[in-house]
């Protein structure tokens, strides 16, 4: 399954290239969110919010009321995650606040584990963002010791659903890897969607095949992927 990405940032709808590089930016809401209410779930992340630099409240409340979304962007705390349900989100998406740079112990189980008491594993979607093999962080500026797949079985008892994104190659239109999909399909039984850098509806269906679903946001934009 496809499912589209609206990434908002400074008020705008936005594709970066590897979480830097702005690529594409979009203000023509109503046009995109037709496009996407056929769609059963999209995603929805707040950049700004991500990288503490501000937020976008008011659109996420807007697009949230006429598109069932899965929201993520700087979500630390259940309570944020509560109030995100109550506007109407499908899930909540949860990432840089289930782990630790420095720590002996990175992954923060616990911080899981009172998530899911809050809001009900089904609702709870945690994010395990890599770049160059490991675990990514804040926007992905810091990285952590820990690796997906540790990662991936230290989360499972927690979460209803796993959102990997491969930041290496993440809107550079390349093709997710294969492998590393079949990998993570291999070490989890939930529900799991992957991101970075898928560009045609093969690489979709060839995901769809083996249980994975994918999120696309530059093809999307970009008209190689219908929206």
């Amino acid at each position: 399954m496809l499912i589209p990405s609206i990434d908002l940032m400074g008020g705008r709808i936005v594709q970066l290239v590897q979480g830097e590089k702005l690529k594409l930016a979009f203000d023509d809401f109503e046009y995109w969110i037709d496009r996407f209410s056929a769609y059963p779930l999209v995603q929805l992340i707040d950049l700004d919010a991500a990288m503490r630099q501000g937020d976008n409240r008011a659109l996420i409340e807007k697009i949230t009321r006429r598109l069932p979304c899965q929201i993520g962007g700087g979500v630390r705390t259940p309570e944020q995650a509560q109030a995100l349900l109550d506007l109407g989100a499908r899930r909540v998406i949860f990432g840089s606040v289930l782990f630790r740079a420095d720590a002996e112990q990175p992954v923060a189980v616990e911080t899981a584990a009172a998530i899911a008491q809050t809001i009900g594993p089904k609702h709870f979607v945690a994010s395990i963002d890599t770049k160059g093999g490991q675990v990514a962080i804040r926007g992905w500026k810091e990285q952590t010791s820990v690796t997906p797949l540790e990662a991936l079985r230290q989360l499972e008892p927690h979460c209803g659903s796993f959102l990997y994104t491969h930041v290496d190659t993440e809107g550079t239109l390349t093709g997710f890897p294969f492998a590393v999909a079949e990998a993570l399909r291999k070490a989890t039984e939930r529900e799991l969607i992957v991101a970075g850098g898928i560009r045609e509806q093969a690489e979709i269906d060839a995901l769809d095949a083996i249980g994975v679903d994918a999120v696309a946001g530059m093809a999307v934009y970009s008209g190689l992927l219908p929206a």
